[in-house]
């Protein structure tokens, strides 16, 4: 009975059962290490994470089950083992490019869960976010051209191919490179963003005099959202060659300033006081700084300038906002003498009635 059974006809059925049994248990035994390690959070692959692995695993295993020759024998189809072996070739290309991009992803996601964007004092976590979303981009680009390069060298035809063109391509790939000079510098220029980072997700700057966030950061161009909800696109080169403003490249917090033009009999020591008053009763100030300074004087006024200091970019400009406001207020009610305003002088009138009457500006 087991000599009929394990006879010539039977024992390519034989081999196929065993390798698909060898190769499960392959399959169960690694998804169990996967499982084991998914559990402990100190590891780098989470429990929810071992589904996307498992499946391109499986399509490994898979790819290597068609190069067994028993298949063929057993599906009677021997003629066809160029078509087996090229197609084992392709699905383990496939399969082996999905693993390495869910692997990418996975690392990504896993480093980022313990940085938080939406933070106040978020500089590392932003830095941290802009380097991998650029250089995720750029390991997925460089992974899809390999992995098709791969396959299609793995035809002899399309192989002899290409080194034929590559043996005459001389003129052409220096007509290319000059063509594609500009493309290439906005991917470097990509490159060197996410490297030396002038710009990070988040930022506050004023590019084109606009007043933004950077929204998006791709390898060709950056996305800036301006304070209206409009969306500024600039290429990646714009910020390795142009001047712009980032309020936010080295700390989250920011010392704003609101300018005054005042008479020359504003009270410095009362506007002092109401400065400080205004800002402890505002949530938008951290507390750090706080000041009154004259910045410049002129014929007719003096520029006065007020110092306040808060947590990030959008807390400076409310408070700024609200600052000036409650500035103004309080000299309209208590010194409005002390607007700027023009003074008549009219000659041949009494002595002290040349300051009257005023003109507010």
């Amino acid at each position: 009975m087991f000599k009929k059974f394990f006879a010539e006809t039977n024992s390519a059925l034989v081999i196929v059962i065993f390798t698909v049994v060898v190769l499960l248990l392959c399959y169960a035994i690694l998804l169990n290490v996967l499982n084991r390690y998914g559990k402990n959070p100190k590891y780098l692959i989470p429990l929810s994470a071992v589904k996307k692995i498992s499946s391109p695993l499986l399509l490994i295993l898979g790819s290597i089950m068609l190069r067994v020759a028993s298949l063929r024998e057993l599906l009677g189809m021997d003629e066809y083992e160029y078509w087996f072996k090229k197609a084992s070739t392709l699905v383990f290309i496939f399969a082996g490019t999905w693993l390495v991009l869910n692997v990418l992803k996975i690392t990504k996601r896993r480093i980022m869960e313990r940085y938080d964007v939406d933070d106040s004092d978020n500089l590392k976590a932003r830095k941290v976010a802009t380097q991998f979303n650029i250089l995720e981009r750029i390991a997925i680009f460089v992974v899809v051209i390999i992995a098709m390069g791969l396959a299609l060298m793995s035809f002899e035809s399309i192989r002899e191919i290409g080194v034929s063109i590559f043996a005459s391509a001389g003129v052409a790939g220096i007509i290319i490179g000059l063509s594609a000079q500009k493309m290439i510098g906005t991917i470097l220029a990509g490159i060197q963003i996410a490297i030396a980072q002038p710009i990070k997700l988040d930022d506050v700057v004023i590019v084109e005099g606009e007043w933004g966030r950077i929204e998006e950061i791709t390898l060709t161009y950056v996305v800036i959202k301006i304070w209206d909800k409009r969306r500024l696109v600039v290429p990646t080169t714009y910020f390795i060659e142009q001047p712009f403003q980032n309020w936010t490249k080295s700390s989250a917090d920011l010392v704003g300033s609101v300018m005054l033009y005042t008479d020359y009999q504003v009270p410095f020591e009362a506007l002092r006081q109401e400065l400080g008053k205004i800002l402890e009763a505002t949530d938008l100030w951290d507390g750090e700084v706080q000041n009154i300074q004259v910045t410049d004087s002129k014929a007719g006024h003096m520029e006065v300038r007020a110092l306040m200091s808060a947590k990030d970019a959008s807390s400076t400009w409310d408070l700024r906002v609200h600052v000036r406001e409650q500035l103004i207020t309080f000299l309209q009610r208590n010194y409005p003498e002390s607007l700027a305003h023009y003074r008549l002088y009219v000659k041949n009138m009494p002595e002290g009635k040349n300051m009257l009457p005023k003109k507010p500006l």
